[in-house]
């Protein structure tokens, strides 16, 4: 029995609001150099309340990217980021959901070896096969391309295994139901699979479109042609400069920019996001 005691109430709202401020506090500095002019950070003096220039700062990086350092405006990154994060989600959610019943509920040959062999894949990062998945895409020709930055990140181990345990759940009862009721794969699949996923459905898609926001690497990688570069490759190409400082005060406005669409996502979908990850009966 955990006693009500108000002493155990504040501690923990005192480690709580530590740790939000830990969080957040690069956050709010990252916003506040964002408003200053591009000097302010170099002089070896942190500013720790905003100025006036927000307006300024925001609008010229939304407008026509950093001329001196960035010739593609931020806000086409972001959409090629948007673009980038979502078809990674949606592709990697409809691979994974379909295979996962087909490994459920089909029986075929090498059934248990084929789950195995999606699930060692999970020992096998981008990182790893980063060389010969660049060969290949340049092959095929799918340099600068939304269809080279997605399709090589798609398929997803961890998504399938998800699934997986999810649909082991359902009793076999409703399996039979569905059978007796004339109900086809397709069917039982449309109507009683996805309904019964869906709150797991969103908490992989919100993981899932954080992990394609936040690509860094492989975008890196592939695209040289800049109206294909993504915010998350672009705030590293702005701080990379020659013969010239950074203009921080846009790079810390294009970080704060880039934060932006996770929180909305999280956000929208933090009901079906929380629910998805501790539910544990259907």
């Amino acid at each position: 029995m955990v006693e009500n005691q108000r002493w155990l109430d504040i501690f923990a709202h005192v480690i709580l609001i530590l740790g939000v401020a830990t969080v957040a506090f690069p956050v709010y500095i990252a916003f506040v150099a964002s408003t200053h002019t591009s000097t302010a950070f170099v002089s070896g003096t942190i500013p720790l309340v905003p100025s006036s220039n927000a307006v300024t700062s925001y609008t010229d990086v939304l407008a026509g990217g950093v001329s001196s350092q960035m010739a593609v405006p931020i806000s086409l990154m972001m959409f090629n980021s948007m673009v980038m994060a979502l078809l990674i989600a949606v592709g990697k959610i409809a691979i994974s959901i379909i295979s996962a019943f087909a490994i459920v509920y089909f029986r075929f040959p090498f059934r248990v070896l084929a789950f195995w062999l999606i699930f060692i894949t999970l020992m096998l990062p981008v990182e790893v096969r980063i060389v010969p998945t660049f060969e290949v895409i340049a092959d095929l020709g799918m340099l600068n391309s939304y269809t080279g930055l997605t399709v090589p990140l798609m398929a997803s181990a961890t998504a399938t295994f998800l699934f997986r345990q999810v649909f082991l759940t359902i009793p076999d009862e409703l399996t039979e139901a569905a059978r007796i009721d004339g109900a086809g794969p397709l069917k039982f699949f449309r109507d009683i699979l996805l309904p019964l996923s869906q709150t797991n459905i969103a908490a992989l898609f919100v993981i899932l479109f954080i992990y394609g926001w936040n690509q860094y690497l492989w975008p890196l990688l592939i695209t040289t042609d800049d109206s294909y570069y993504t915010i998350v490759a672009g705030i590293k190409r702005m701080s990379d400069v020659v013969d010239s400082e950074p203009l921080w005060n846009y790079i810390m406005a294009a970080v704060v920019l880039a934060m932006l669409p996770p929180v909305a996502v999280v956000i929208m979908m933090q009901r079906l996001f929380v629910k998805g990850l501790v539910e544990s009966e259907k």
